[in-house]
């Protein structure tokens, strides 16, 4: 007799789809790992978006990998330009005093988030990423291959959302995969 592969069940199956030998050819999925990358920066509702996702989504994904994400400028982003000639300049000890003052800064905001993720029993890492933040958590989240970006709102109005632009805005739009965004509370908001 000529053996001519797998059986006609498992030839037909999804992608992303096992065959259950012992299930009489039943499908089921091949449960995926969620990567969840949380966006913090210093304020309350970045907290709460934190606050959100350990409890509506990491509590009931239990295979979900955390990671909490904050976004620095450049040191060079502080530096000014002499007029007329396009040159930066900043004595390197300016640079130096700058550089270690965004350090402790991310520092202090991912302890405040990992500490958080620590009260709720779960494990996260942490990355700090440099740039604009919404250039930097885009780019971050594509090369994590995340499957959701979680982020708070600072609920600004229309008018200086337009003038000063939202990370949440822009976020939603370019981002490689899903990104939820965490309105504020109601108290939060006023």
């Amino acid at each position: 007799m000529e053996d001519t592969g797998p059986p006609a069940a498992a030839a037909s199956a999804a992608p992303g789809a096992r065959v259950d030998d012992a299930g009489a050819g039943a499908e089921r999925p091949v449960a995926k790992e969620l990567k969840v990358v949380v966006a913090v920066d210093a304020s309350e509702e970045s907290l709460h978006a934190l606050s959100w996702a350990l409890d509506n989504i990491v509590r009931c994904h239990p295979n979900a990998s955390l990671v909490v994400v904050h976004a620095q400028h450049a040191v060079d982003h502080f530096v000014y330009p002499i007029a007329a000639h396009g040159i930066a300049y900043a004595p390197p000890s300016a640079v130096e005093s700058m550089r270690k003052a965004q350090e402790e800064n991310s520092r202090r905001i991912l302890a405040r988030a990992l500490d958080l993720c620590k009260e709720r029993q779960v494990d996260a890492t942490a990355a700090v990423v440099e740039g604009d933040a919404k250039e930097a958590i885009c780019q971050a989240v594509e090369q994590m291959q995340a499957g959701l970006l979680v982020l708070g709102s600072r609920g600004l109005g229309k008018i200086k959302r337009a003038f000063l632009g939202s990370v949440s805005d822009y976020l939603s739009h370019h981002a490689c995969c899903p990104v939820l965004v965490v309105k504020p509370t109601k108290a939060q908001a006023k």
